[in-house]
């Protein structure tokens, strides 16, 4: 009897967290808990809000990722790689004061996704070939100001989550391999709340709190391509539920003046992945071949470590540059390769261009090395050592007034 097992998608804070929401920030090693960046602190600290300078803020972006993963099996000469389609996140801020202790904004961002293509005949075909994760989260928000030094900011997170994956079953005929398809779209909600201090001139604090977002869902739809005779085993319209955890994050931020025209900043980003234990599907019809899958993940909290700087070159041309470590949360033979998890480093520069007092065009470059790793996935024992890499260009703009 085939138990059809290990249909799923991981969640690597390195992977599927994709920290991409604002070209200043990233520019900056995505610092931006403890600084006043405008609009951006919609998601970054809605404490921060509070005290912007200007009456409304817009901000507007995207980002290219291009990425790739290779992996070579144990004790063999065995090696493939990824054709990763380019993955595209945007983000979206307003903000505006309502009178001047309190400000209304909103967000839209793509802070978790991932695009994944395996060639179709590759060793790990019954584990992933592609998958394609999105979830945009739309956080209307409200800061006040306690006094002017203190800031408090609390929004909903309204989460819409998808998937779209694809593997091969071990099920062969003249017609080749079996596949299966699972696609599946949901809507769950969470909140945001932080705290900015503005200590001295020069010293500014900040707290931020992301909670867990738990995306359930029901009804997603299971295609399965199956030799004839097992079609019966297999429903061509079945249906299945899935739950999985979007992590909560705490994140402290400091940022400091050194000068009229330097500022460093300095981020501790905890990341709750403990609450990914499993990943469990149910499906609407099971029979003596497909039965229902549990899928152990047992992750671990991380931490990410980020430094940025900030440079005043002109009235109009600003210049920045940051680093970061991010651990991955997956064990030793829990590594699974629809998202490799590796401990990372990113590298990341960028600038802003003033175009006229109201407009700025901001840009940003992050590169991100994934730190070789030999592990592998305990339940269908394929090991291997895999090695990552992406670029991640981006552009927006900024309008205030």
């Amino acid at each position: 009897m085939f138990a059809f097992l290990a249909i799923c998608y991981s969640a690597s804070a390195e992977g599927y967290q994709v920290n991409a929401q604002s070209q200043r920030n990233i520019a900056m090693g995505h610092t931006g808990t403890g600084l006043l960046l405008g609009a951006s602190s919609v998601h970054f600290n809605p404490g921060a809000l509070s005290l912007m300078s200007s009456n409304f803020e817009f901000s507007l972006g995207g980002t290219m990722v291009l990425s790739q993963v290779s992996y070579s099996k144990q004790n063999s000469l065995y090696q493939a790689q990824t054709d990763n389609p380019a993955g595209t996140p945007l983000y979206l801020y307003a903000a505006g004061k309502i009178n001047d202790n309190l400000i209304a904004s909103l967000g839209v961002t793509t802070p978790y996704g991932n695009s994944l293509a395996w060639k179709s005949d590759w060793d790990g075909r019954f584990l992933i070939q592609d998958i394609s994760l999105s979830a945009i989260v739309v956080q209307p928000t409200l800061s006040y100001k306690i006094n002017d030094k203190l800031g408090f900011g609390l929004g909903a997170m309204i989460a819409f989550g998808s998937v779209d994956l694809n593997k091969a079953l071990p099920l062969t005929s003249a017609d080749g391999e079996g596949s299966t398809n699972l696609q599946g779209s949901t809507t769950s909600v969470g909140f945001n709340a932080g705290v900015f201090y503005q200590a001295t001139d020069a010293l500014s604090l900040g707290l931020n709190y992301r909670s867990k977002v738990n995306m359930k869902m029901d009804g997603g739809d299971a295609f399965f391509t199956v030799p004839s005779d097992l079609e019966e085993s297999f429903p061509t319209e079945n249906k299945f539920g899935a739950e999985l955890p979007l992590p909560a994050n705490l994140t402290f931020g400091a940022g400091f003046k050194v000068s009229e025209k330097l500022t460093l900043a300095l981020d501790l980003q905890y990341v709750f992945w403990s609450a990914y234990e499993s990943l469990d599907f149910d499906f609407e019809e099971n029979t003596s071949s497909l039965a229902d899958s549990y899928n152990p993940r047992d992750y671990n909290n991380t931490l990410i470590y980020r430094i940025g700087a900030e440079y005043k070159l002109s009235n109009k041309f600003v210049v920045r540059a940051g680093a970061y470590y991010d651990e991955t949360p997956i064990s030793d033979d829990r590594l699974n390769p629809e998202t490799p998890g590796m401990n990372k480093i990113g590298l990341s520069t960028g600038a802003s261009y003033q175009v006229t007092n109201r407009l700025a065009i901001d840009a940003s470059l992050l590169y991100i090395k994934g730190i070789e790793r030999e592990a592998g996935y305990e339940p269908a024992n394929f090991y291997g050592t895999y090695n990552s890499q992406a670029y991640l260009p981006g552009i927006g703009v900024t309008y205030t007034f």
